[in-house]
């Protein structure tokens, strides 16, 4: 029998799936690791911690099958890590996580003095602490002894292929997400590497995210018990693999993701900017590309309901459950989610959570219920932006955790007022990472293959009635966010004494 490896590096664990060569899931494994923030505003991990959970899941699912039967591994990535990496080619510093803001004034910088809008129009990142860009920014300036000394710039990914195959090369994909890359003319960016006062054999060589390595170092493949020559394909980032992993794929086809965060994403067939520089556009394939805007108030928002407002040891079923009983709109009381900052849609690391309209007639089941929805309208907004350079959806993909709460599916259906799909798949990023490694090895002709695998588990369609209460609070939700954005900062700054 044939199997195939789809590998996740996520932001707090790494995920390791065997599949057969129709998407079938043969086995799976899970493994955590640490992530650092001994200083504000640090997310740091641990690059060596992460590479043994990959050595580790890997050994785990090929535990039971011949290795000669191994025809490939693909890659999915969480974007925007950066590590620097000495001239013996050990790592200067962890890796730098996305969710690191220790470099939020030198967006800020580049935001105010207009040169971060002309990089944007080149790149498609949005200009944030997020990117790679603004942290080699804050590196160069506050830690210049660490800069100088790096021989290399790269990413988690590149770091893994780099302890595996003594190379240093990065896809497309990943590539595209760091604030540096050309997404026009695939190239790393000239101005962005004169900003930063480096040359481009500082970074990683950029493959596409179909090309493939072999002959893995002895010692790994020994490890593995795997053949030298089976291919190891670059892949791309976790958030253009979900979309394919869930089969939103084509025209109109929006994948909404809420995990701990979430991301609302559409793939168009070139690369797009977004004038108002609000959306990402990342690569899957050279010829596939994915619009969209993350956020990194999701699920983690729904925790800090349960642990503040109520007790840890409720479940999320049972706090759904009391939100369920709450009519919709949680008679009129709006929460503004932003208790980590905010990515899209207003890319503000400074922003800062709220309720607004509580009165006494208000209890803990109606703030359960309007924390919930002021996650949702927060994608809406998101998706808003997408549809002014796209178009309006045909359908909603839904998946991450929050997928499997029957209520907060209605809720999205009814807030974007179109049908949610809640595909069956099994973690979206890795089947996608497996289905653009059959594409890349020949095994198959398209990246439409997909719809065959993923299978549906429900469709919910929008309530009439709920969808006219969202379309009457919505506009007062935005309105209500555009007043607080000038005091974020204040506030910010007052707390962060």
């Amino acid at each position: 029998m044939d199997y195939t490896i789809g590998i996740d590096i996520g932001t707090t664990s790494t995920k390791c799936v065997l599949y057969d060569l129709k998407g079938k899931v043969i086995a799976h494994a899970n493994r955590g690791y640490r992530l650092y923030q001994t200083e504000p505003g640090m997310a740091e991990e641990d690059p060596d911690e992460i590479f043994s959970a990959v050595i580790a899941t890997m050994k785990q699912v090929l535990t039971d099958i011949d290795s000669h039967d191994l025809k490939f591994v693909s890659f999915s990535t969480a974007m925007h890590s950066l590590i620097l990496m000495d001239q013996q080619d050990e790592p200067l510093t962890r890796a730098i996580t996305w969710a690191d803001n220790r470099a939020v004034s030198y967006s800020d910088e580049l935001i105010t003095n207009g040169l971060g809008a002309e990089i944007y129009s080149k790149t498609g990142t949005p200009i944030h602490p997020m990117a790679p860009l603004s942290k080699m920014l804050w590196l160069q300036k506050e830690h210049p002894d660490l800069f100088d000394q790096a021989k290399k710039f790269i990413d988690i990914k590149s770091y893994i292929f780099f302890k595996l195959f003594g190379i240093y090369k990065v896809d497309y994909s990943i590539a595209s997400a760091t604030g540096m890359f050309n997404i026009f003319d695939l190239k790393w960016e000239p101005q962005v590497l004169k900003l930063l006062n480096i040359e481009e054999t500082r970074l990683p060589e950029v493959v596409s995210t179909t090309d493939s390595v072999k002959e893995i170092v002895p010692k790994y493949g020994k490890m593995l018990g795997i053949d030298a020559d089976v291919p190891f394909v670059f892949g791309a980032s976790d958030g253009v693999l979900s979309n394919l992993g869930v089969n939103a794929i084509d025209p109109g086809v929006v994948a909404v993701t809420i995990g701990t965060s979430g991301a609302v994403r559409v793939v168009v067939d070139k690369p797009i900017v977004d004038p108002e520089g609000k959306l990402f556009c990342y690569a899957l394939t050279k010829n596939k590309w994915v619009v969209g805007g993350p956020v990194n108030n999701g699920g983690i928002v729904f925790r800090w309901v349960r642990d503040q407002l109520f007790d840890s040891k409720l479940s999320y079923e049972e706090l759904t459950e009391k939100a369920d009983k709450v009519p919709a709109g949680s008679k009129g009381l709006l929460f503004q989610p932003y208790l980590g900052g905010e990515r899209a849609p207003i890319w503000n690391a400074y922003a800062r959570g709220s309720f607004f309209g509580l009165t006494r007639q208000h209890g803990r089941d109606e703030m359960i219920r309007s924390a919930l929805e002021g996650i949702v309208f927060n994608l809406y907004s998101v998706m808003c932006l997408i549809e002014k350079i796209t178009g309006k959806p045909t359908s909603i993909q839904a998946t991450g955790g929050f997928a499997r709460s029957t209520m907060w599916r209605q809720m999205l259906a009814d807030v974007f007022d179109q049908d949610v799909v809640v595909p069956e798949s099994f973690e979206s990023s890795c089947l996608g990472a497996v289905v653009l490694g059959m594409y890349a090895q020949g095994y198959v002709d398209d990246l439409s293959v997909v719809k065959d695998m993923v299978g549906v588990t429900d469709v919910h369609h929008p309530n009439v009635d709920n969808v006219k209460v969202y379309q009457e609070l919505f506009p007062i939700w935005q309105r209500v966010t555009e007043a607080l954005e000038p005091e974020y900062k204040q506030i910010a700054k007052f707390q962060n004494k």
